[in-house]
């Protein structure tokens, strides 16, 4: 009988230690009782998934957890996740994580808008493809690409540039994360290198077509931030990546509710298992995480549940979020 393999990704479970928890880290301060039977019956290992010329983050880390070298494979974020959206990228198509941001007097105040709802994200992403969306021309007026904009989950979205020619955009075109600048003025962090100044220009015109928006004028009346702006960033091609069964002779499941981790997933190969009540936030349901992991093992050699709680709990800097994360992972 073949072997069974169960991966649990608790996203951002790492830390530093804290003063408030007296010098212990979030994990260690968790009441986590499954995890120490884990690691007292089985293996503990120390391992490096971020090779040290790239940047430390979820896309290049599962790239190189799963067992691809991404120094090889890795072509950016944006990518990964167009796989997991059923967006299409041809020869010469770049993808860009477009975000919903709230800027205030030039300082990222929240990466996430508030965690803008799907419906309120979904309306100014429409607006956006609307008013900026379709053919992007040169001096000339040649008519040299298209601009697509995606509706993804919250405040997270899809800019897609398409062109039979080439793109202005390069390996050297960089886009800032925002969730790594918080509370920090945004003009360092802008758009650079090759094709930088068309995702400023965008950038830039997304401040006017939001500022009276009535998505905006709604949720400030209902006490939430408003998004002030999109951000481009983590641009790049479709990746190319051999199948994980090819590979190993093994079957997998993937299980989560963000389109990084699914879209990494579903280029291996890997089932897409979705939870519905799984939302990639601290509300999700743990506990059907769990359910649906154990029924995916029935029929899958291999299955991967990714919680991504802990990680944005680690972003807006809540300890005890974290901790309570960390906590429900552990029990289900």
């Amino acid at each position: 009988m073949k072997m069974k393999y169960v991966i649990v990704i608790p996203d951002g479970c790492a830390d530093d230690p804290q003063v408030s928890l007296s010098g212990k880290t979030p994990l260690q301060a968790a009441i986590r009782p499954a995890m120490n039977a884990a690691a007292k019956m089985g293996m503990v290992g120390l391992s490096n998934n971020v090779p040290a010329s790239l940047t430390p983050a979820s896309d290049v880390a599962t790239l190189s957890l799963f067992g691809y070298d991404p120094m090889e494979v890795y072509t950016g974020r944006a990518p990964l996740e167009t796989v997991a959206m059923g967006i299409k990228l041809n020869q010469g198509d770049w993808a860009i994580r477009c975000n919903l941001v709230n800027v205030v007097d030039g300082v990222m105040k929240d990466f996430t808008a508030g965690h803008i709802t799907n419906e309120d994200g979904k309306e100014l992403i429409n607006t956006l493809q609307e008013k900026l969306g379709g053919e992007v021309k040169s001096p000339s007026g040649k008519v040299v690409g298209v601009l697509e904009f995606h509706a993804g989950v919250s405040y997270r979205n899809i800019l897609v540039y398409r062109s039979k020619e080439p793109a202005p955009f390069a390996k050297e075109t960089k886009g800032q994360p925002p969730h790594d600048i918080p509370d920090k003025a945004v003009a360092p962090y802008l758009p650079s290198g090759p094709g930088c100044e068309l995702l400023k220009e965008i950038m830039q015109k997304s401040q006017a077509l939001f500022l009276d928006h009535k998505v905006n004028k709604k949720r400030i009346a209902e006490g939430h931030k408003p998004a002030t702006q999109c951000w481009l960033w983590g641009m790049g091609v479709s990746p190319v990546l051999k199948k994980f069964a090819d590979v190993h002779n093994v079957n997998g499941a993937i299980i989560s509710a963000v389109d990084l981790v699914r879209g990494v997933g579903m280029l291996l190969g890997w089932n897409r298992i979705d939870v519905p009540t799984a939302t990639g936030y601290l509300d999700t349901d743990y506990a059907a995480k769990g359910r649906y992991a154990i029924e995916a093992i029935k029929n899958h050699d291999l299955v991967c549940v990714h919680v991504e709680a802990p990680d944005e709990a680690s972003h807006e800097g809540r300890v005890d979020a974290k901790i309570e994360a960390l906590e429900q992972i552990d029990r289900h």
